[in-house]
């Protein structure tokens, strides 16, 4: 799934192309894209008919654009395969669009929702004071915000009694980190995925959102990691950061640091990857000795 980068990727296009437009009509081409809006596809597009949309914002890899004067906002859920793209109105429908939007000015382009495995989608909510919607108000703030609290994270962390990929893939402790971009940081801070939280130290903790902060940088300034088609930008594009891992996707080649074939390892329905080397696992604890 997309993770903070590539959603980035897609706000920023949606800023350019979408933001202080207003909606002539939305069209509902498949009803599981609407799914999460539990009032149906009518009311979706009733509600949205007539309404200048606002900034796009984001939270970790949550995506909504508020709906001004309104106190709503509408969540794009991505999943695995959703795409927002910007595209001229006479162009060719893509095969798996799923919903439309056509604006009611001279610009010619309208904004669609393209989703082939339709696992994703979008739906209309209320909204906090901040603009947050509400169903998204447990989510953490992501590390690249500015108001992100690096000492309530370390806190919670050692609180957590739980591995460091388990924290850093759980969204209520600190969003927009997925599979590969954990593995990535882990990798730069020769940490192990199954360390435990209740061991780091300030400095420890530092290190690694140092790291996670880095790599997201990097990854957002060629345009997110895509390993397939379905990772674009709102113009169709493809990010190019997978050139560049480190770790994630490199079973049986050499670590860049040691030279050390990287390992992959079954994990929570995923995959780690990591330098069995620079990366050493965690001792399992000592046994009392048996009287």
């Amino acid at each position: 799934m997309p993770e903070l980068p590539e959603v980035e990727v897609v706000r920023r296009g949606l800023e350019r192309w979408v933001a202080r437009r207003s909606v002539a009509e939305t069209e509902v081409l498949h009803p599981r894209a609407v799914r999460r809006h539990l009032a149906g596809g009518e009311d979706f597009a009733h509600r949205l008919k007539g309404q200048r949309l606002g900034t796009p914002a984001r939270r970790g890899k949550y995506l909504w654009i508020p709906v001004e004067g309104t106190g709503t906002a509408v969540l794009a859920h991505l999943g695995m395969s959703g795409q927002l793209l910007v595209q001229p109105g006479e162009a060719p429908d893509e095969k798996h669009l799923r919903i439309r939007f056509r604006f009611d000015d001279a610009l010619g382009t309208e904004l669609r929702f393209v989703d082939q495995r339709t696992f994703g989608g979008l739906s209309l909510h209320d909204t906090a004071q901040d603009g947050l919607p509400d169903v998204i108000a447990h989510i953490a703030r992501d590390p690249l915000d500015p108001l992100f609290d690096d000492e309530a994270f370390h806190q919670a962390l050692r609180r957590k009694r739980s591995t460091i990929k388990r924290a850093l893939l759980d969204q209520s402790l600190i969003s927009g980190v997925g599979n590969i971009y954990a593995d990535e940081a882990l990798w730069r801070s020769r940490v192990h995925y199954e360390r435990p939280t209740a061991g780091f130290t300030r400095p420890h903790t530092a290190e690694l959102l140092g790291h996670v902060r880095d790599v997201m940088s990097a990854a957002l300034a060629v345009g997110g990691t895509s390993f397939d088609s379905l990772y674009v930008n709102v113009n169709g594009e493809s990010g190019y950061f997978d050139r560049s891992l480190d770790a994630y996707g490199r079973e049986g080649l050499p670590c860049r640091r040691c030279g050390t074939p990287l390992r992959r390892r079954p994990w929570m329905n995923r995959s780690s990857y990591f330098c069995p080397n620079c990366q050493r696992p965690p001792r399992a604890p000592s046994r009392p000795a048996a009287r």
